[in-house]
């Protein structure tokens, strides 16, 4: 039993490791952060996709969706932001 909690400990340890060093591929989208949590995209997995009224929003997670659904127009303003200083 020992050796087989080691070697779930193992693949869970690389299988983090393994996802803070993916790179994530986000076209033209302004951020490399979640506009939620400001975790950075990738971090925690693939991020989320919500779209919004035509507008691409990424999450660093699909809990984050909720907290933006409660006020989108100030998450959409950090995005807008963001495209403007590119």
């Amino acid at each position: 039993m020992k050796i087989l909690n080691a070697v779930i400990a193992i693949a869970v340890a690389f299988s983090f490791s393994a996802c803070k060093d993916k790179k994530v591929e986000l076209g033209d989208y302004p951020l490399d952060t979640c506009v939620v949590g400001g975790k950075k995209l990738g971090s925690m997995g693939e991020p989320y996709l919500h779209v919004h009224d035509g507008q691409k929003v990424y999450f660093c997670c699909e809990g984050c969706k909720e907290t933006f659904n409660e006020d989108p127009k100030k998450y959409l303003a950090k995005i807008e932001a963001a495209k403007a200083k590119k």
